[in-house]
């Protein structure tokens, strides 16, 4: 395992420089053989972790979002509009919603290799969680406050430890944020595609509506 990582408070974090730490600079291969033509063949391509997916696999219209875990408009999105595009549209079987990592900086890399390492059942309670409890767990030590959230979703200290130097999962959110950076022209979070068709920003809940309708009766 190559550990040129960060340490912020003695744990190994492989992420950007921050309080006099090291990024980890080798990328992984963005090779994506098979990719069908078009966008929405494009965007069916998961990365070397796989899809985190919300709903019924065969459900007929797919949202991909790409977030931050420290991203103040993705936070709102998961705590105001998601919940009602769950109980109106997931749950009902119409949509499902594929999370992918997009980390704007160190901080966000963490968050989403530990989420990566959490068990899948307990994967969207603890994005939830990071995202609802966003404002204390960033504030003062964000390493410490992400060890917080974590011990609740079955860390320990030895794995939280252990989860941040895993070079597979760095290697493997790094996968997902190059490419949709570099295929799909992606800069900020959140982003989202309803079908193939890009949504960005945390628009109102109606803006989802309208493109989930739209896709439902086409």
């Amino acid at each position: 395992m190559d550990r040129r990582n960060l340490i912020i408070g003695g744990v190994a974090v492989a992420a950007a420089a921050v309080a006099g730490g090291y990024y980890l600079t080798r990328k992984p291969d963005t090779g994506a053989p098979g990719v069908a033509d078009g966008l929405p063949g494009q965007l069916a391509v998961a990365g070397p972790l796989g899809d985190m997916v919300m709903g019924k696999d065969d459900a007929p219209v797919t949202i991909y979002e790409y977030a931050s875990m420290t991203c103040g408009h993705c936070a709102h999105f998961h705590k105001d509009t998601l919940p009602e595009l769950k109980k109106e549209y997931i749950d009902t079987g119409k949509v499902k919603l594929i999370f992918r990592e997009y980390p704007l900086d160190p901080v966000a890399t963490a968050a989403s290799m530990v989420a990566r390492c959490a068990d899948k059942d307990r994967y969207f309670p603890l994005v939830s969680a990071l995202f609802e409890l966003q404002g204390v767990w960033l504030k003062d030590d964000p390493v410490k406050g992400l060890q917080k959230v974590a011990q609740q979703a079955g860390f320990t200290q030895e794995s939280f430890s252990a989860c941040l130097q895993n070079q597979g999962v760095l290697d493997g959110v790094n996968w997902v944020k190059e490419r949709a950076s570099k295929e799909f022209g992606i800069t900020s979070t959140p982003t989202f595609f309803v079908n193939g068709e890009i949504v960005n920003g945390n628009v109102p809940i109606e803006e989802f509506r309208k493109k989930i309708d739209g896709a439902l009766a086409s």
